[in-house]
């Protein structure tokens, strides 16, 4: 086998790995910080894609194509205020109530997830939808024998910036040094002045909108549909524990490691194949390191 024929796969495991990377990080800000299974994360990711088709819809109505052609520059805030809306909401509705009851949460968010299926498929119908390509993301960088198309470029310059933007405002703002103290100890930041509450409410919407602009990525390589969300949330669950719960670099290699081990099988084998080897190996993996790549420390394992 030659290098171009694995350079390929090697390539679309990338672009599988920063869309699995943007939802994962939200999950591991929301499971870091509060211990909370959000079953319905999928779905935000799938309103976020949503968003982006009606971006598309709209800017068309307003200047045709050329105004359409915007889509993917103009849906990121979009996808991300409607998603960390939409969890806003979650948190407030539903798990402010069930905090410290793992099972509970775990259960009252996949009933969410549920009902936001059929309002995906009461607003768009049950078939799926696409958003066109722009002609700017048409085409691709050919490299002696191998293509590599602008839509992944895309994807994978999105996800640096998304990652660049958390790590950023975790690590240089007011509310991210809260929210790392909440993370590090919840009693002692509350002692410190810090309102718990606050942190809960801004952590599930920061979360959230990631995984909308996780949405934005994903309506580039497939069609969109009220289940679309489901297809990743279990990958991304599998990142953050192997990365390390809590921990944004763990999210980081364990999304590449996924990313591209599922992509290399899937060549050789098949996708539900690579899909069982990867988990299989996952599980293998945790057995001896139950912490992930990267054990962290926060008030969900204390």
């Amino acid at each position: 086998m030659n290098s171009v024929a694995m350079a390929s796969p090697l390539f679309n495991g990338l672009s599988y790995s920063s869309i699995l990377l943007m939802m994962a990080l939200g999950l591991a800000i929301i499971f870091g910080l509060m211990g909370v299974i959000n079953m319905a994360h999928g779905e935000l990711m799938t309103a976020g894609a949503y968003a982006t088709y009606l971006t598309q819809i709209t800017l068309f109505k307003l200047g045709g194509a050329q105004a359409a052609d915007w889509t993917y520059i103009v849906a990121i805030p979009v996808a991300f205020v409607i998603a960390a809306l939409l969890g806003l909401l979650l948190e407030w509705a539903v798990v402010r109530f069930l905090y410290g009851r793992a099972l509970e949460t775990l259960l009252a968010t996949w009933g969410v997830s549920l009902i936001l299926q059929q309002a995906f498929r009461n607003i768009f119908g049950s078939n799926n939808v696409a958003v066109n390509t722009p002609g700017w993301l048409s085409g691709g960088v050919t490299l002696g024998q191998l293509q590599l198309p602008y839509a992944r470029l895309y994807i994978l310059a999105l996800v640096v910036v998304v990652f660049a933007a958390v790590l950023l405002y975790l690590r240089l703002s007011r509310i991210g040094l809260q929210i790392r103290a909440a993370m590090q100890n919840r009693n002692t930041a509350a002692a410190f002045g810090i309102s718990p509450r606050k942190i809960d409410m801004i952590t599930f919407a920061l979360g959230s909108g990631v995984a909308g602009v996780a949405g934005v990525g994903l309506s580039l390589v497939g069609s969109i549909g009220p289940t679309t969300g489901q297809h990743y949330l279990i990958d991304a669950f599998m990142v953050v524990v192997l990365g390390g719960v809590g921990n944004l670099f763990g999210a980081l290699f364990g999304a590449f490691l996924i990313g591209e081990t599922h992509s290399v099988l899937e060549f050789f084998t098949s996708s539900t194949g690579a899909k069982v080897a990867v988990f299989t190996l996952i599980i293998v993996f945790l057995q001896l390191r139950p912490g992930g790549l990267f054990p962290a420390r926060n008030r969900a394992l204390d």
